[in-house]
């Protein structure tokens, strides 16, 4: 079902139409109204809007903005003004498109997964129905070896993200857990073979798993925006200072009031996902607003940081990170594992690495971040009673052999609450 805005014609139960955007075509079910309830008509005509049921079975075909025209008429009214086209000929319906259509990409990406494993159904059939009523919502299955499996969701922004966060919960009753979102990086590589690669040679990636190995990268591009802040004048160099710390870059500035700025600048989309709005706020006491648009692609010196536990890496925590400020996001989470993992029977080694490559025994990487958890110790000499030092000493051994085994077999579970955490750096 489409609400409808007629520029010219007329159109009833029964009449063929196409949707020009997504080259789709259909039979019209039913025409209508709204009085404030939809009512039913024979037909609407110019300057009229409505309801039109359009007997579409996918609502992906039915985007908002599109131009909807009724086919036999609009083939008639075109050959009839240019008298070129010919019945056998190819008719080009774009020429019939009203102006300002622009298809709606996702510019945010976050994976999103329960919290139970059991529920991946229920997500699945949440996400069905969520799309029926969002058909801006983007998402294909992911899985983790974290968190299990997901999706992996593409968003308009912050607030849509939200949104749907949001309405998954309280509409369909599903405990989530979503990932610190992060946005599509555009990649050149060496190879030139990729399907996937566009004419100008890059390859868009929405996560760190994705990126290629650092010797094979030509050329790395992120996501630019242009924001406006609007905030009180006093807090004027606070919010400068935070455009600064997150790699923007200022354009001008507008006094509108006496008390009041706009702040214009541009910044990296990246930079504005995880805490710019709330760091904002605390900067501005709750009174500055952020808006922002996307502006283009420009070149970035980025690259992989891969999180060891246990000499293990762990894909989730993978993230893509500037080179100049790797050592200091990879100490931030290392020591926040340190934290939040609870203690094993064996010593467990975290570790930050860049540019990390694992080919069977072949692992390699710069590590940039270290730290170890001790392991727990059981007095296991507690039962002892006089007797020979050597006693003591045997049981120590024994003791030290079966945490060396473990070590070599053991495997660290990530709980839910510490992996949320380092993703909120």
């Amino acid at each position: 079902m489409a609400y409808v805005r007629l520029f010219s014609g007329d159109l009833k139960a029964g009449d063929k139409i196409r949707f020009i955007g997504a080259e789709a075509e259909s039979e019209i079910v039913e025409v209508g109204y709204f009085s404030p309830m939809m009512q039913k008509t024979n037909r609407l005509s110019e300057g009229e809007i409505g309801y039109v049921v359009t007997g579409l079975k996918r609502l992906e075909y039915c985007k908002v903005g599109d131009t909807v025209v009724r086919i036999q008429e609009a083939r008639h009214n075109n050959q009839k003004i240019t008298n070129k086209q010919t019945s056998n000929s190819k008719f080009n319906y774009f020429d019939l498109a009203l102006e300002g259509y622009k298809e709606v990409k996702p510019m945010v990406f976050a994976g999103i997964f329960c919290k139970e494993g059991s529920e991946y159904a229920r997500l699945r059939e949440s996400l069905e129905k969520l799309k029926l009523a969002d058909a801006a919502l983007m998402y294909e299955p992911e899985s983790s070896s974290a968190l299990g499996f997901g999706f992996r969701c593409g968003f308009l922004g912050l607030l849509h993200l939200e949104i749907v966060q949001e309405r998954l919960h309280r509409e369909y009753g599903i405990d989530l857990i979503v990932t610190v979102p992060s946005v599509a990086y555009r990649v050149k590589t060496q190879k030139t073979n990729n399907k996937k690669q566009e004419e100008d040679g890059f390859t868009v990636i929405h996560s760190p798993q994705e990126l290629p190995d650092a010797g094979q990268i030509v050329e790395v591009e992120e996501p630019w925006v242009k924001a406006d802040v609007v905030g009180p004048k006093k807090f004027l160099g606070a919010m400068m200072q935070l455009v600064q710390d997150k790699r923007g870059m200022h354009k001008n500035t507008e006094y509108f009031t006496e008390d009041s700025v706009i702040l214009h600048f541009e910044i990296p989309l990246g930079s504005i996902l995880v805490d710019f709005y709330d760091k904002l706020k605390s900067a501005t006491k709750g009174y500055a607003t952020l808006n922002y648009e996307f502006l283009e692609y420009r070149a970035a010196d980025v690259q992989r940081m891969d999180i060891l536990v246990a000499e293990e890496p762990v894909e989730a925590l993978a993230t893509i990170v500037y080179k100049d400020q790797a050592h200091e996001v990879g100490k931030k989470i290392v020591h926040s594992l340190k934290e939040l993992l609870p203690r094993q029977m064996f010593e467990v080694k975290l570790q930050a690495a860049l540019n990390y490559q694992d080919h069977g025994k072949n692992k390699g990487g710069k590590i940039i971040a270290s730290a170890k958890i001790p392991a727990m110790r059981k007095d296991v000499t507690a039962k002892l009673y006089g007797g020979d030092v050597t006693r003591k000493r045997k049981l120590l051994e024994k003791q030290k052999k079966c945490k060396k085994k473990m070590k070599s077999m053991g495997k660290v579970d990530i709980p839910t609450e510490a992996f949320m955490a380092v993703l909120k750096r």
